[in-house]
């Protein structure tokens, strides 16, 4: 499917800011996408947010000085407004998404991109038919952990790899509206819309094996998953197992990565370590049947190289790179960062393991 990128040609008001509008103001859409527009610069004005919460209508308006509205059919019909960013809940994203797409507004939604991947395709069809960009925020993918551990796979030092672990558990009670499967809430969504989006990276099989093994748990007050094992075996590359839960009391490594020259682990995201081999400076791998002397297993100390890397964390770096990448895309017509095709991919293995493993 084709990728959408954006109408607006080099010369279309080149260098002036982009003119954001806020839908929905909780969590994502104030605690996120309203504190980045707080701290961006001179490149972004928020023109104008919709809540039906009068208060935070309110404060918007004191933040920013900007408009404020009750409802999206009121917000997408300001003119003023180039940029909107969807931050309302995920059941309504399909039709928040495709309506202001049609009323000529580019659009930044939030993750999940949409509870279902027939949402998915109805949004990039809107979007290649009006023109208008569609991106998703997939801050994760600016993650410097992330970055760090496609660096060091991509640089063959690990040799090839046969198994990754991505893991997200911690112990936690939740009572929110995010713990009901009718408002797409769940640990699939709201985890895995990250975890699974890294996973994708690292195999080009558009059809692997998925196993998924998925529990609503009394940790919840709602009906949506609160654990999750998932397993992808992508016919050309790692076996990829992404564990999120929310009943691990002991924290887990974040990353394990295993190849047939070394291993990277990360236990917490903020230091990372890969300890490697070079086969040629090794010495030859002969096979040998007869008896050790000892009766002993073999032994060989190889030659082993270590290194480690510590991120620098800051959620909202990532952030603003994606926003600065959206404004190049709106004003210089680069391609977008972050292609709504390519968030399909990983919509289409939360729709899977959904089907597999129904909650």
């Amino acid at each position: 499917m084709a990728e959408s990128t954006q109408t607006s040609s080099p010369e279309t008001n080149n260098g002036e800011p982009l003119r954001i509008g806020i839908s929905g103001l909780g969590r994502s859409g104030w605690g996120i996408h309203a504190n980045v527009m707080a701290q961006i610069g001179e490149n972004f004005n928020v023109t104008a947010v919709c809540d039906p919460d009068p208060a935070r209508q309110e404060e918007a308006i004191d933040r920013f000085d900007c408009l404020a509205y009750s409802t999206i059919d009121e917000i997408i019909a300001d003119k003023a407004v180039e940029l909107l960013v969807v931050a309302t809940p995920s059941q309504l994203h399909v039709s928040d998404v495709s309506a202001a797409l049609r009323a000529g507004k580019h659009v930044i939604v939030e993750k999940p991109m949409a509870p279902t991947l027939d949402g998915v395709d109805e949004m990039i069809a809107v979007a290649e038919e009006t023109g208008m960009l569609l991106t998703v925020n997939q801050n994760y993918r600016y993650h410097a952990d992330f970055l760090k551990v496609k660096e060091v796979v991509d640089s063959g030092v690990l040799g090839r790899i046969v198994q990754m672990r991505i893991t997200g558990n911690g112990f936690r009670r939740r009572w929110d509206w995010q713990t009901l499967k009718k408002y797409g809430g769940g640990d699939l969504n709201n985890k895995g819309a990250h975890s699974i989006d890294w996973a994708i990276h690292f195999f080009d099989d558009p059809n692997p094996e998925i196993f998924c093994q998925m529990e609503t748990t009394p940790l919840f007050a709602g009906d949506a998953e609160s654990h999750v094992k998932l397993v992808i075996k992508p016919n050309d590359g790692p076996v990829i197992d992404v564990e999120m839960s929310n009943c691990c009391a002991f924290p887990q490594d974040a990353w394990l990565v295993m190849g047939t020259q070394g291993t990277l682990v990360s236990a917490d995201r903020r230091e990372i370590r890969w300890k490697y081999f070079d086969p040629q400076e090794a010495p030859p791998l002969v096979l040998d049947t007869k008896p050790t002397p000892d009766r002993s297993y073999n032994s060989e100390t190889l030659p082993w190289k270590e290194e480690s890397f510590t991120p620098e964390f800051n959620f909202f770096t990532g952030m603003f790179t994606l926003y600065q990448d959206i404004y190049n895309t709106i004003r210089a017509g680069t391609p977008a960062a972050i292609s709504a095709a390519s968030v399909r991919r990983q919509v289409e293995i939360l729709e899977r393991c959904r089907e597999i493993s129904p909650v």
